[in-house]
């Protein structure tokens, strides 16, 4: 056992046993490599990682291999999801020296810490080479690394480095940058016209609303395009519940099967959004079988979430296999189904559609039920409870599968990311359950994640909090806080969202930046600091803190707040090229526009009058609502015990109240 055994993340702990004298990042192991002037060799992965299973395999089981890293390098294993700051850091080193990025990523990097060599997968020969190749160097001619690791670290400085605009966007900015996306558009399968297909749902939660707000029936019709399509292929695990990482091909069909809690956190939200507007049954069934799904694989005794689900899984011969839990032989199918199988094939594809690999069937629907119930002289209801009961028979022969690896450490961003969903869910269908589990939710985070100190834990397990939390998990946090508000109106969770706000304003925003770096002042520095501007698969935590600034600016009444949002805003939109990786900064310029309203309920019956709005698509609207006088600034002196009061407000300038939900309604849905 090498030190990773004392560790309690499930992907250090996969090496506790490899050969190689692993051990984790901290300052021990700097100080060792600094001390015996060795290469630090830093190896970063994920337990549901196919590929960083593969290289442990190839290499860092080998004995061969293990003799060469123990010799010469100090070797470090990461998990990128518990140090996602040493992840950012040296991704953006070997996307500089190799022009492209992914894991299991593999650092070479002086005893300083500085990256002076780098990549991704590599087999073991290739990787022994390359490692006896840079200790010779090293021994030799280090004054070569040396000039190249200081040329490294100015381009990594300068990457931090965002140039002040020429000019402001505006609308039309904004506009012209849909219409530049718009060419990417996938318009048969939804996403975009590219193969692997991440779902990004902050692009589609942006369109939409762009959508909506722009009248453009076309776009809409794209965004739902696409969520039927992801809702039919085999990225969502039809039979379970619960969405894969990304497809690897055009037609959302075979995932790269992993399963993650942000991804499943931020569709429910899309969904949940999707659903409000258009009340398609296909929405409400994907919210409730994830959510299903995350309650009983994820969901802890303590009300936290666990991370992810593999994508391997033992195969019926006993080996480690990608998606063996998750597809099916025709043979299976037609043993399970029975005198149905012709209906089921049609259905889910069984055919050189649904085919995948090796006789393997990944299920994927392409058409309508009404259209397959037409042609079998079926009623849809009809078909829809046979899919149902077939979904059902598949649910308990999978069960007796050997089930993907579990990664049980809770973190406290991608809580937040699926606190936000229940919530949003429990807004579009009104299940008190969702409420139940988001609350209980919440108060873990702000009891076991929440140190006395002030600053947020970012990784859970086992009891204990570790790890003092990045950007990510405050304005992840923030967020979810800030909606628990909107659906409640217990003011305590806002009160606490700004507390958090707060303490990001003075430990981790840098006034000569204009941003938010991702670490804190209070924590070790590594070699280059971070700052995350480019919305991606989670959206940036800074595009996060930009919209968190303006809603509490609005509800506290706080200038500052708003003064320093507009600069995020405005300095990142005037310098948008590729706009689905600024999405969620997009979705943000629009809280800035005059479609924005604010809206205050002041009633008695607060409470059930705010679920009714909540009940709308109105991604425009800030809501807020008590039902007794009120310290909230943006709700003081608006309480009249006898009277339903709408205050409908645009930039902190309100209308004289409205006493009628209908009347308030129809003014909140005119943009």
């Amino acid at each position: 056992m090498n030190e990773l055994s004392k560790e309690t993340s499930p992907y250090l702990l996969q090496h506790a046993q490899n050969p190689v004298h692993w051990k984790a990042w901290n300052q021990s192991a700097l100080q060792q490599a600094q001390e015996q002037n060795k290469l630090i060799l830093i190896s970063i992965g994920y337990s549901a990682c196919h590929w960083c299973h593969v290289m442990e395999h190839e290499s860092f089981e080998d004995a061969e291999v293990a003799e060469v890293m123990n010799a010469h390098f100090v070797n470090i294993k990461v998990d990128r999801e518990e140090r996602p700051d040493l992840d950012a850091v040296y991704m953006k080193a070997v996307q500089i020296m190799t022009g492209q990025g992914g894991w299991p990523m593999n650092v070479v990097a002086l005893p300083d810490g500085r990256p002076v060599w780098g990549g991704t997968y590599f087999r073991k020969n290739q990787w022994i080479n390359a490692l006896e190749q840079l200790q010779e160097l090293y021994e030799q001619q280090p004054e070569k690394m040396l000039d190249y690791a200081e040329r490294l670290q100015l381009g990594l400085q300068q990457l931090s480095l965002l140039p002040e605009p020429e000019q402001l966007a505006n609308d039309q900015t904004i506009d012209l940058l849909v219409e530049k996306w718009k060419k990417s558009f996938d318009h048969e399968f939804g996403g975009l016209a590219r193969a692997p297909k991440f779902m990004m749902p902050s692009n589609y939660d942006f369109l939409m609303r762009y959508a909506f707000e722009k009248n453009d029936a076309a776009l809409q019709e794209y965004v739902d395009l696409t969520l039927t399509r992801m809702a039919w292929g085999g990225l969502f695990d039809t039979v379970d519940g619960g969405f894969s990482r990304y497809s690897v091909d055009m037609r959302w069909h075979v995932p790269h099967f992993e399963k993650m809690l942000y991804d499943n956190g931020q569709l429910v939200s899309l969904y949940a959004q999707a659903y409000k507007r258009t009340q398609n049954p296909l929405y409400q069934t994907v919210i409730k079988k994830t959510l299903n799904f995350v309650s009983r694989e994820w969901l802890t005794p303590e009300g936290a979430f666990y991370s992810a689900l593999d994508a391997d899984s033992l195969n019926a011969a006993g080996h480690l296999e990608e998606g063996a839990f998750y597809v099916w032989t025709e043979t299976e199918l037609r043993d399970l189904i029975g005198g149905d199988f012709e209906l089921f094939a049609q259905v889910f594809n069984i055919n050189q559609f649904g085919h995948w690999e090796h006789g393997h069937y990944v299920l994927i629907q392409n058409q309508h039920l009404e259209v397959i119930a037409r042609e079998f002289n079926l009623s849809e209801t009809e078909l829809l409870a046979r899919k149902t009961h077939w979904e059902k028979l598949l649910f308990e022969q999978r069960e007796h599968r050997s089930k993907p690896r579990l990664d049980d450490k809770c973190l406290t961003s991608w809580n937040a990311w699926m606190l936000k969903g229940y919530l949003e869910a429990y807004q579009a269908l009104g299940d008190q359950e969702y409420l139940d589990t988001a609350i209980k939710n919440a108060h873990f985070i702000a009891q076991k994640q929440w140190s006395p100190e002030g600053y947020l834990w970012h990784s859970y397990k086992l009891g204990k909090s570790s790890i003092p939390g990045f950007l990510e998990d405050y304005t992840a946090v923030v967020a979810a806080f800030i909606t628990l508000y909107q659906t409640t109106f217990d003011a305590s969770w806002l009160q606490q969202a700004k507390q958090l706000t707060d303490y990001c304003l003075e430990h981790f925003y840098r006034e000569s930046q204009g941003f938010f770096a991702f670490t804190s002042d209070l924590d070790d520095a590594l070699v280059s600091e971070h700052f995350e501007l480019e919305d991606n698969v989670i959206p940036a935590s800074n595009s996060v803190m930009a919209k968190n600034l303006l809603q509490l600016s609005v509800y506290f009444n706080h200038p500052h707040y708003e003064k320093i949002a507009l600069q995020m805003i405005q300095k990142i939109t005037a310098q948008i090229d590729y706009p689905s990786a600024f999405s969620n900064w997009l979705h943000t310029y629009l809280d800035l526009g005059k479609t924005r309203k604010e809206l205050a309920i002041c009633s008695t019956n607060a409470l059930a009058l705010g679920q009714k709005i909540n009940q709308n698509y109105l991604p425009h609207v800030w809501i807020s609502g008590t039902s007794e006088v009120a310290d909230l600034p943006f709700l003081h002196n608006r309480f009249h015990p006898e009277k339903d009061l709408f205050y409908l407000c645009q930039n902190q300038t309100c209308q004289q109240p409205l006493e009628d939900i209908y009347s308030a309604l129809n003014d909140l849905k005119s943009v």
